[in-house]
C-alpha cells in the first residue's frame, strides 16, 4: 500500500523560525511571571494591578499573534500585519520594562519580607526582566534594515512613535493624581502639549496599523514632517515652562523637596514629569531627524 503523507495542520514555521521561538519564550516568561505572583497573591494596589495587567496582556496578545501566523490569517484580519506585530512588541517591551521596575520597588524594596514570599517576588521580577528582554529581541529582529521595504512602524520613526505615546501616558498618570496643572494657565498649556502630541502620535500609529494613511488630506510624508516639527516646538516650550512654574518660588513653585516627603511623594512626581518631558522632547527630536532621513516609506 502507498504511504500517505500527513499534511501539516498549520504553518509550523511560525513556531520554529527564530522570531517564532522568541515569541514562544515571550509567552512562556510572561506566563511564569504572573503565575508566580498569582500563586502567592503577591500583588496589591494600583501598582500591582498595572504589573499584572502588563504581564497578562502581553501573554494574551503574543498567543494571538502566534495563532494568527500559525493558522495563516494575516491577510484576513483588518490590520496591517507588517505594522501590528512590531508595534505590539515595542509596546510590550516598554510595558514589561515598567513592570520590572515598579514591581520590585513597590513589592520588595518597601516591604519587610522574608522566606518563601520574598523568594517568589524576586523570581517574578527576574522572569519579568526576561520577558522584557525577549520582546526587545523581537523588536531588534523584526525592525526595518537599511534599504529594506517594510511597514512604517518597523522603521526607527515608527518605533519612536510608540515611545512617545508611552512616555506621554506615564506623564498623564503623574500629572492627574494629584492634579498638577492648576491654577496657572502656563501649566495648562503644558497639559495641552502632552495631549495634542499624544493624540497626533496615536493617530499615526492607528493609521499605519489600519492601513488608512490614504485618508489624510495631504501626503503622509508631509504630514509626518509637519506634525513632528510642531511637536518638537511644543515640547520645547513645555520643557521650559514646567520647571519654572513648579520649582521657582517666584511663580508659586517649590524649589526644594519637602521634609515630609515619603518614598515617592507629590513633589517627586513633579520632578518626574519634568524629566519625562525632557525625554520626550529628545525622542521627538530624534523622530524629526530620522523622518527627514527616511527616503522611502511604505505603510
Amino acid at each position: 500500500m502507498p504511504i500517505q503523507r500527513v499534511k501539516s495542520v498549520g504553518n509550523t514555521q511560525a513556531l520554529t523560525s527564530q522570531v517564532g521561538i522568541v515569541r514562544l519564550l515571550e509567552a512562556l516568561f510572561a506566563c511564569v511571571t504572573f503565575s508566580l505572583v498569582v500563586h502567592q497573591r503577591d500583588w496589591e494596589g494600583r501598582h500591582g494591578d498595572w504589573c499584572m495587567f502588563c504581564w497578562c496582556f502581553c501573554f494574551a496578545v503574543t498567543l494571538l499573534v502566534l495563532l494568527v501566523e500559525f493558522v495563516g490569517l494575516q491577510h484576513r484580519i483588518p490590520v496591517s500585519w507588517k505594522n501590528f506585530p512590531i508595534t505590539f512588541a515595542m509596546y510590550a517591551t516598554l510595558m514589561c520594562l515598567s513592570a520590572s521596575v515598579i514591581y520590585p520597588v513597590t513589592h520588595i524594596q518597601n516591604k519587610a519580607l522574608y522566606g518563601k514570599s520574598k523568594d517568589y517576588r524576586i523570581a517574578a521580577t527576574v522572569f519579568s526582566c526576561l520577558t522584557c528582554l525577549a520582546y526587545s529581541v523581537e523588536v531588534t529582529m523584526t525592525r526595518a534594515k537599511p534599504g529594506e521595504v517594510t511597514g512604517y512602524m518597523a522603521t526607527v520613526p515608527g518605533l519612536l512613535k510608540v515611545v512617545e505615546t508611552f512616555v506621554a501616558c506615564i506623564i498623564f498618570v503623574f500629572i492627574s493624581e494629584p492634579v498638577a496643572y492648576s491654577p496657572q494657565e502656563a501649566l495648562k498649556w503644558c497639559l495641552a502639549v502632552y495631549c495634542i502630541c499624544f493624540i497626533l502620535s496615536l493617530v499615526v500609529i492607528v493609521l499605519c496599523i489600519g492601513e488608512c494613511t490614504g485618508w489624510l488630506p495631504c501626503a503622509f510624508n508631509k504630514f509626518l514632517s509637519g506634525y513632528t516639527l510642531l511637536a518638537v516646538l511644543m515640547y520645547a516650550t513645555a520643557t521650559v515652562i514646567w520647571p519654572i512654574y513648579r520649582f521657582d518660588s517666584k511663580h508659586g513653585g517649590k524649589p526644594g523637596r519637602p521634609s515630609s516627603c515619603g518614598s515617592f511623594c507629590d513633589w517627586d512626581k513633579l520632578v518626574a514629569i519634568a524629566v519625562l518631558t525632557a525625554i520626550n522632547l529628545l525622542v521627538y527630536l530624534a523622530d524629526l531627524v530620522y523622518s527627514a532621513r527616511l527616503i522611502f516609506i511604505q505603510t
